[in-house]
């Protein structure tokens, strides 16, 4: 007897299919989002962190007049700051390209 998904139409070739392409446009979006920067700037600019889709940090741009050794707190809140928006800003962009990879197809403990 074959195993059958609830809900799904009968001939479970065309569902198959359907989850392979799927499956191979999730792998292609993932990879695409990997190779993507994400940079978030933070006061007023002076702080700068850009990281890519791998959440690898590729830069980090200080303005001079943000490094004050009398107030290193400040510049270390600046930059955990900014590096934090950059990762939300790729994990949301992944997301993204998942939601649209799935195409609206859902599966009950698969996603």
């Amino acid at each position: 007897m074959k195993a059958r998904i609830p809900g799904a139409p009968q001939g479970g070739g065309n569902m198959m299919k359907k989850i392979q392409e799927m499956q191979e446009n999730m792998t292609k979006i993932q990879q695409e989002v990997e190779a993507t920067e994400f940079s978030s700037t933070v006061g007023g600019g002076a702080v700068e962190v850009v990281v890519n889709g791998a959440h690898e940090v590729t830069a980090v741009n200080l303005k001079p007049e943000v490094v004050d050794p009398d107030d290193i707190e400040m510049l270390q809140d600046l930059i955990i700051s900014a590096f934090n928006e950059s990762i939300r800003k790729a994990n949301d962009a992944m997301e993204q390209g998942m939601e649209k990879a799935k195409g609206g197809l859902s599966i009950p403990g698969l996603f």
